[in-house]
């Protein structure tokens, strides 16, 4: 009996006085190990292979949360325009009504009239209305909300996952969730995922622009979430997320600097050198309070260590290397920022300089 072990082996000659178990043992060791890179050392293909084995058991950890039995998330759910609910007063049947929210996020309810509606959970909703009822019409009356429609939602990935793009769901969505719909991560994911919430459109804003409307970013660490089972990783999607999943290898920028962004660590590179690659400081950094984020991955344990951009670019002190998933941040100067906005204010106009 004749194995090929490769199209290019030389023939495994297996003599019949072997067993059928040995027969397989062989088989199994010509096709399951996969045959390292022309060139790469041993520790580099040992690393590949256990960062190969991790996605394969975070991919596992997905489809697992995506089948297990859906979890009731119409409690934390917040209520949005042309949401369809449907009001339930146990106590006056012709209270009872299902309304459409309007796209300002208003409902009209009998004896109550208009209610803002939007950015309530369904409890928070119960509650205004029995307090309400309660104030002039009943006697301790008791309220049911159920959401029978969810507006539609969009979110998009990007970054090392099987299908990167911009998906449109209804209802409240997870990190899992979206993670699941995607079909999982790719085996050159990185460690971390990010969540870019832009500028919420909806929150009115003349002038500076306030803390709800700023845009805000979420690091998931996906070993917490898919190895460890933190649920607190697991963080809520709204409408107009933007999800990355970025590639293994690479150090992230962020802050005041001209061209934020994650970049690959293909060799050494320190503090100074990653700033260069985000294009620079701005003219209102804060260089001298900059830091770094570092992520440990044991406990939940995460580093942050102070460094002075300005102090390493005129080399008064070391410039330190990065590692691996840091994130680099320079903040802005309140000074520089009130000086602004100051000529802003000369100029006739305040602008506002988001995060």
């Amino acid at each position: 009996m004749r194995f090929l072990c490769g199209s290019r082996q030389p023939v495994c000659l297996v003599t019949s006085s072997l067993t059928l178990l040995s027969a397989v043992i062989l088989l199994t060791s010509c096709a399951s190990t996969p045959p390292a890179k022309e060139g790469a050392s041993p520790e580099t293909a040992m690393k590949e292979i256990e960062s190969s084995r991790q996605v394969r058991e975070m991919n596992e950890k997905i489809l697992m949360s995506n089948l297990s039995a859906k979890r009731t998330l119409q409690k934390d759910y917040r209520i949005g325009p042309e949401d369809l609910l449907e009001i339930t007063v146990f106590e006056d049947e012709k209270l009872n009504k299902t309304v459409r929210v309007s796209t300002q996020g208003n409902v009209t309810l009998p004896l109550l009239g208009i209610l803002k509606v939007k950015g309530l959970t369904g409890t928070e909703l119960e509650k205004e209305i029995r307090d309400l009822l309660a104030e002039k019409y009943l006697r301790d009356p008791h309220v049911s909300i159920f959401i029978k429609e969810y507006r539609n939602q969009r979110i998009s990935l990007m970054g090392a996952v099987a299908k990167a793009g911009v998906y449109d769901f209804s209802g409240q969505k997870m990190v899992l969730d979206l993670l699941a719909m995607a079909g999982g991560l790719r085996d050159d994911a990185g460690g971390l995922l990010f969540i870019l919430r832009p500028q919420n459109p909806e929150l009115p804003g003349k002038g500076r622009v306030s803390d709800d409307q700023k845009p805000q970013t979420f690091v998931v660490s996906l070993e917490d979430l898919l190895l460890k089972g933190d649920p607190n990783m697991n963080l809520p999607l709204v409408h107009g997320d933007v999800v990355n999943v970025p590639v293994a290898g690479k150090v992230f920028v962020g802050g005041e600097v001209r061209s934020p962004g994650g970049f690959s660590l293909t060799k050494r590179l320190t503090v100074s050198q990653a700033v260069a690659l985000a294009g620079g400081v701005t003219t209102l950094a804060n260089g001298s309070e900059s830091k770094i984020f570092r992520y440990m991955g044991q406990d939940n344990h995460k580093e942050m260590i102070p460094i002075n951009v300005y102090a390493i670019q005129k080399g008064e002190i070391e410039d330190p290397s990065v590692k691996e998933n840091d994130i680099i941040f320079v903040p802005r100067s309140g000074a520089k920022v009130a000086l602004s906005e100051f000529w802003d204010l000369l100029k006739g106009r305040i602008a506002g300089f988001p995060y």
